[in-house]
């Protein structure tokens, strides 16, 4: 535990030497869990422009169904006043008379309700929208985080092999004075610890990129440190990984699937509001008549669009149909691949959590204890030095194996989770 405090001490202001104000400063270094990050997520422009754009869909359901702005009109009548010794003029009290005309145009019944529910379907596929993005922003959120911790803990691990490889280079070195062993041995420990550097330096760059990624997954500056991660996230039980349980609930939830469905009941509001267009729509007209200074005459008018384009009518209501179908053809397209998804990444976390229990339980043990036998064997001369690094070798797979199988379980989580549309 003290090497690990001490190891992201050293990570912390490594990462933070570009910014001296980045680590020491910030009162918030974030990366200790992967819940901390999800929360600062949701910060992601990507996804805050897709909230806002739900917020414009929303916005357009009421005025969908308004009526249309009345009309007002004015004609002047007789501008020259001709039969008159009154010069010709544009004022309403000079001129023969002034009409004045306001016309309110009025939908078919039903119309209006119809432009309104259309609205409403195309708002709850952008909330679909904005929650699909928020979907692949936290899985991505989730699988970099368990990239991140394989990184980090790989990177310990291979300082644990260091120092137990110039632990062997001693031993190697000490036998081979006292004049028991050749110096090819202490030759090929001093190899695999030049070796091991190396890997040390790869895994410090990778580590940075990891970093980098999920730092613009998060809005931040590249440069940003992180925490050393403490935990990943627990894995559900296998009561609750069952595939039918798990396919009701993403038929429920995935906001991809809520958005064709959204889509579909607009297809169908679309598609009735297309044959209510063969009736005609309305406009109703009032109009006071000015003579000179007062109010002579009234006029009341109704005025009746006529649906003539009738091919035109059934080519729309054609394609509103076609639309319609399509909508529903898409869900069931979606439906059947997200569900093969869902399967597949069932079969394989629950693969990651066996190999998982097997390295643990079998192979990590084992490992230990052939480590162990062979350093034995090796002081004692019963072994020789290849068998000793095959041991050191064979117990740092086994613990990167175990690391792997554990980030490999964390990122089929999070697919799974994205496909659901929600945490397990």
């Amino acid at each position: 535990m003290q090497i690990l405090k001490l190891f992201g001490v050293l990570l912390i202001a490594g990462a933070g030497l570009g910014d001296p104000a980045c680590s020491w400063a910030d009162e918030r270094v974030l990366g200790s869990n992967v819940e901390s990050l999800l929360e600062y997520a949701r910060n992601n422009p990507e996804y805050a422009a897709m909230r806002y754009e739900a917020d414009a869909a929303a916005q357009r359901v009421y005025p969908a169904g308004a009526f249309p702005d009345p009309l007002f009109r004015i004609e002047l009548q007789n501008i020259t006043n001709t039969g008159s010794d009154a010069p010709p003029s544009l004022l309403p009290n000079k001129v023969g008379s002034t009409k004045y005309t306001l016309v309110q145009p009025i939908p078919f019944w039903g119309k209006r309700d119809l432009k309104r529910d259309v609205a409403e379907a195309d708002a709850e596929q952008a909330q679909g929208r904005a929650a699909m993005t928020w979907s692949e922003v936290a899985a991505n959120v989730k699988i970099t985080y368990a990239r991140y911790y394989l990184v980090v803990y790989n990177e310990l691990l291979t300082r644990e092999i260091l120092d137990l490889l110039g632990r062997l280079e001693r031993i190697a070195l000490g036998r081979y004075e006292s004049g028991l062993v050749p110096q090819q041995d202490v030759i090929r420990a001093q190899v695999e610890l030049t070796t091991m550097r190396g890997e040390l330096l790869m895994q410090e760059s990778e580590r940075q990129g990891v970093q980098a990624t999920l730092n613009s997954l998060l809005d931040r500056k590249a440069s940003t440190p992180f925490a050393v991660p403490e935990r990943l996230r627990p894995v559900p039980l296998p009561v609750r990984l069952d595939e039918d349980v798990l396919a009701d609930r993403l038929r429920g939830h995935n906001p991809q699937l809520f958005a064709n469905d959204a889509r579909i009941r607009g297809a169908e509001k679309n598609r009735e509001l297309t044959y209510k267009n063969r009736y005609p729509d309305f406009a109703i007209g009032v109009s006071p008549i000015q003579m000179g200074s007062r109010i002579g005459e009234w006029e009341l008018m109704v005025e009746v669009n006529i649906p003539l384009q009738q091919e035109s009518r059934r080519r729309q209501e054609s394609e509103a149909e076609s639309m319609l179908s399509a909508a529903r053809s898409q869900k069931e397209a979606s439906a059947n691949r997200l569900i093969g998804e869902l399967f597949e990444n069932l079969a394989a976390l629950k693969a990651a959590q066996r190999i998982e229990i097997v390295t643990a339980t079998s192979l990590l043990p084992q490992s230990e204890a052939t480590l162990q036998a062979a350093l034995a064997g090796y002081e004692t001369g019963k072994v020789d030095f290849a068998t000793l690094l095959d041991a050191q070798r064979q117990i740092r797979k086994s613990k990167q194996d175990r690391l792997k199988a554990q980030a490999e379980a964390q990122a089929r989580l999070a697919a799974i989770e994205r496909l659901l549309g929600e945490d397990l």
